[in-house]
């Protein structure tokens, strides 16, 4: 499994607009081969910071999200708005336990 784990800021009055960019992706990339997850959040200590937390079954499937449209789409609208570079880490992980 590959976890990307994306933070990133923008100005207070630009988080709305790139929330909601994000969130009009979520569907399409959730619909992706091998997606297992895609979580957006804004920061409740800081209205200048979001962050994306991507599930993908292995590294082909998140590979191919950073190839698609969607991706492309999002880094096109939501860089303007970024007020420093964007942090991505990326993690392979086994899963454990699903507990629930």
């Amino acid at each position: 499994m590959i976890i990307a784990m994306v933070d990133f800021r923008t100005a207070a009055v630009d988080r709305p607009t790139a929330l909601a960019r994000l969130d009009g992706e979520r569907d399409q990339v959730r619909a992706m081969p091998g997606n297992l997850a895609f979580r957006v959040h804004a920061c409740r200590e800081d209205d200048t910071r979001v962050s994306i937390v991507h599930e993908w079954a292995d590294e082909t499937s998140f590979a191919g999200y950073l190839a698609s449209d969607s991706f492309a789409r999002s880094g096109t609208a939501l860089r303007p708005m970024m007020i420093e570079a964007p942090v991505s880490r990326r993690f392979r992980a086994e899963l454990w336990e699903t507990v629930g």
